[in-house]
């Protein structure tokens, strides 16, 4: 049966081409070809949308793909030049801390325990930081904490790994203090606002100007003890001012400190009593 056909088709095609444009064979196939056109025309409109529909969906597929993969992409990049801009304030921040060690501003009889913070101030009415250093790195309370730009606060509690911190602008925080250019003492207070402390129990006689600089005095001054050394930076007085009532001038004090970004601390541990 298939031999047959083959043979057949042979012949056929042999026929085909040694007849005449006009002979029957290419007469059947211009026929052929005018029944079927149509259909195939029809067929291939009827086709078209669903393979451009293919194609769009296709193309839609890989692209939503590729804007995945782009996307992880990105996010990964940026998570690195995060990553690497938070190394690099890390790793500036702890060149301050260490050239502010070994100036001659660091004061004599304390050592150091630099360290960072852990936790930030949870309320706006306990200025409180968590820091990763505690009794096991000889920190105690009452020990002072300080940055390269000035006082930070006190250690009010320890644990063997970390310490809290009380800061300056907490409502519970006192420094005695003075002014630089003048020795006009007082006690360094919560101000009005986060930004701002108060210089309080100024005599009204004393000389104190704006740009004035206020720093630990390292002396007691009323009940106050002070627990800090002597010379330590606080701030820059903003303003001064005084009333025919008041026993004391009015004087408001700019941190030195920037407390919106505390990372890296200094705890001053006093040499005698270290350990």
């Amino acid at each position: 049966m298939a031999l047959g056909l083959v043979i057949l088709s042979l012949a056929l095609v042999t026929v085909y081409f040694r007849e005449s444009s006009g002979g029957a064979l290419h007469e059947a196939q211009r026929i052929a070809v005018s029944i079927l056109t149509p259909f195939e025309v029809a067929a291939e409109r009827v086709a078209r949308p669903f393979q451009d529909a293919y194609g769009w969906t296709t193309d839609l597929l890989s692209a939503k793909d590729e804007n995945e993969e782009l996307q992880k992409e990105v996010e990964a990049l940026r998570q690195q030049v995060v990553a690497n801009e938070t190394a690099a304030q890390e790793n500036e921040e702890l060149k301050e801390l260490l050239q502010f060690v070994r100036g001659k501003e660091f004061p004599d009889d304390f050592d150091h325990v630099a360290t960072r913070v852990l936790i930030q101030p949870q309320t706006v009415f306990r200025h409180e930081v968590v820091v990763a250093a505690g009794s096991s790195d000889g920190v105690r309370v009452d020990d002072p904490v300080v940055t390269p730009e000035g006082l930070a606060g006190t250690v009010t509690e320890v644990t063997p790994n970390s310490a809290k911190v009380r800061l300056i602008t907490d409502p519970q925080s006192a420094a005695s203090a003075l002014v630089l250019e003048t020795q006009a003492a007082g006690i360094v207070l919560r101000g009005p606002s986060d930004e701002s402390l108060d210089l309080d129990r100024v005599a009204k006689t004393a000389r104190v100007e704006p740009g004035n600089i206020v720093v630990t005095s390292g002396a007691r001054v009323g009940k106050y003890e002070s627990l800090f050394p002597y010379g330590i930076p606080i701030g820059l007085v903003e303003s001064v001012s005084q009333r025919d009532v008041d026993l004391f001038k009015r004087i408001q004090v700019a941190p030195l400190v920037d407390f919106d970004s505390l990372h890296e601390v200094v705890v001053l541990v006093e040499k005698r009593r270290k350990g």
